[in-house]
């Protein structure tokens, strides 16, 4: 399995080539789009600022080439959110590969922002990327801003309201949540990445 690290920046990125090296995969993290391009499996990344993250995309010469990707493709946290056309984090224009805004989460009394923790997944449609994850399932969280709960939404999550978990359209797909931090669920859904065959997944 030939798997790439997008290097945006983030500072999880370690963390996520050892989750992977526990699977069995040893993953190149790289910025060259010639690497990127003839992956079997692409992941992007993220912890930080959208802006700060698509400048070094559009400074590596990225954003052309992910917008454009066929293989899979797995955004986690903010690579998630920059999967998306607009983020409100500084009125940002993202890849733009899946429709919709990233906006901020909204504070409550009780509810603080940053949200950080753990949280369950409900479970709103079958994605081959949740095999063998369930509604009630726990995963963990970091994160200001989110995703809206859409068609492409397959899990959600609810902190003061609810918000997209997990989404998938066709083979681009995200998870707001941190798998490497987050024990068997986030492991079970980086080995459905990396093994599930997303022509006939969900659309």
């Amino acid at each position: 399995m030939n798997v790439v690290l997008v290097d945006s920046g983030g500072a999880n990125i370690g963390s996520v080539r050892y989750a992977l090296e526990r699977l069995g995969v040893s993953a190149e993290m790289t910025a060259e789009p010639e690497r990127i391009a003839v992956a079997d499996r692409v992941i992007l990344p993220g912890v930080g600022a959208a802006g700060p993250a698509m400048e070094k995309l559009h400074g590596f010469g990225l954003v052309g080439l992910l917008r454009g990707l066929e293989q899979p493709l797995l955004g986690i946290c903010l690579g998630m959110q920059l999967l998306f056309e607009t983020s409100d984090e500084g009125a940002v224009e993202c890849l733009g590969v899946l429709p919709g805004r990233v906006g901020r989460m909204p504070s409550a009394p009780g509810i603080r922002i940053p949200h950080m923790g753990w949280n369950s997944l409900d479970l709103r449609r079958p994605s081959p990327l949740l095999t063998g994850i369930q509604t009630g399932d726990w995963a963990y969280f970091v994160h200001s801003f989110a995703a809206p709960v859409t068609d492409n939404c397959v899990a959600s999550s609810t902190h003061g309201q609810p918000f997209a978990a997990v989404v998938q359209r066709g083979r681009v797909m995200g998870a707001q949540f941190h798998p490497e931090r987050s024990a068997a669920t986030g492991l079970r859904l980086l080995e459905n990445f990396l093994t599930a065959d997303f022509d006939g997944g969900a659309a």
